[in-house]
């Protein structure tokens, strides 16, 4: 299927306090569009499918009901620790002490999740993020709660009030760990939307969510998500059980650029929470047909040089560059060329300058690199640096 483009002129806009050129073209996609699947039906007790970038939902069951998450909630533990890595108020190296608290309410003698950390112990903090990303340590969520707050109480107090400025305005978090107590409870939509804004927000840390095994204290441990094995794409998130909630995951998975985020609950088995993801991400993609805009090294767009023996250079696309999009989405795609600009010569190929942007409704759904096709060198002609110049002072590029 070919793809029409409509150019718009090239303008001047701010970009993160940056001066941008930003190439927008709307996607004209021929074609009927097949009759959009509208049913699905799952045996969770709560679940929800939403779009990462967007935020918007494809399908919701009880999705705002309160329910206790588990160990699902370790998501929002790690976004405190997060956070504080990223503001510096903390670093990987940091140690915590493995508190008898911790040792004896999550470690072995529990006998829930844990890193087996040994009592008294100083761990870095990086040793405890995969702990509990991996291994769903309990002992390394205490130990962490008890580093940055004093006691796990406070941190809870912590956790609800940073819930709540983030727009979580149900959940409400009485430890660290997601264990059972009757006012830890948290909402589907909540849980999507706090998955959501780590991925959005921190995906170098994210990344450790992919990470299959852990070992501490010569104990070897795998990854308990399911969909890291068995769904192409899979990379995340965080899987959780109580016998009050039964079986439950927060799963996510990309596509042609296209990342959905999946969360069911209340289900009878392990496998039950891994068929039921599995299944709902299945329908979410399918609703999608993929569009291929460029080829791998196609030329996608220009960008303007000042100063340079030539004005423009070309801009490609390293990898090809799809977009999946719903049937109902299509009216509203846009793709987008932004670059800070202009550039200044000298210019080498390969250079990353940019990227293409693709969104529907004006939410960004994916976005790709871009890079120069060619070298573009210094002029000696005074005549064009001048031309340059009064260019984009009258015109903007």
């Amino acid at each position: 299927m070919k793809l029409a483009f409509k150019s718009g002129s090239l303008e001047l806009k701010k970009l993160v306090g940056l001066a941008a050129a930003v190439l927008a073209m709307m996607l004209l996609v021929p074609g009927t569009a097949r009759a959009q699947e509208v049913t699905f039906k799952t045996d969770a007790r709560y679940a929800i499918l939403i779009d990462s970038r967007s935020g918007k939902i494809f399908f919701e069951k009880d999705s705002n009901e309160l329910m206790a998450p588990a160990s699902m909630s370790k998501i929002m533990t790690m976004l405190m620790v997060f956070e504080r890595l990223r503001d510096k108020r903390m670093k990987l190296s940091d140690e915590f002490t493995i508190s008898e608290n911790a040792w004896r309410r999550g470690g072995a003698s529990s006998g829930g999740s844990t890193m087996y950390a040994e009592l008294n112990s100083r761990v870095k903090l990086e040793d405890l993020m995969r702990g509990v990303i991996v291994q769903s340590a309990n002992d390394a969520c205490i130990a962490i709660a008890e580093g940055i707050a004093g006691s796990e109480e406070a941190f809870s107090g912590l956790m609800t009030k940073r819930a709540r400025e983030l727009g979580l305005v149900k959940s409400t978090f009485k430890n660290a760990t997601g264990l059972p107590d009757p006012e830890h409870r948290m909402t589907a939509f909540e849980l999507a939307t706090l998955a959501r804004y780590l991925i959005e927000v921190f995906p170098e840390y994210y990344k450790l969510y992919s990470e299959r095994e852990f070992t501490w204290n010569k104990i070897r441990q795998f990854n308990r998500n399911p969909l890291l094995a068995n769904y192409p794409g899979a990379d995340g998130i965080k899987t959780g059980f109580i016998r009050e909630a039964g079986y439950g995951l927060v799963g996510s998975a990309v596509r042609a650029g296209r990342r959905l985020i999946v969360v069911v609950n209340g289900l009878g088995s392990k496998s039950a929470r891994g068929r039921e993801a599995q299944k709902l991400l299945d329908w979410g993609f399918r609703k999608f047909q993929q569009i291929s805009l460029f080829e791998r090294d196609a030329q996608v767009s220009q960008a303007r040089v000042w100063g340079g023996n030539k004005s423009w250079v070309s801009l490609v696309a390293k990898e090809p560059v799809n977009m999946l999009l719903a049937p109902e989405e299509r009216a509203t795609a846009r793709a987008e060329i932004v670059y800070k600009g202009p550039l200044r010569a000298p210019v080498r190929k390969g250079q990353q300058v940019g990227f293409i942007r693709l969104s529907v409704d004006g939410k960004t759904v994916s976005q790709q690199p871009l890079y120069t096709g060619g070298d573009i060198e210094v002029s000696n002609e005074m005549w064009r640096q001048a031309l340059d110049s009064v260019t984009f002072m009258l015109f903007g590029g």
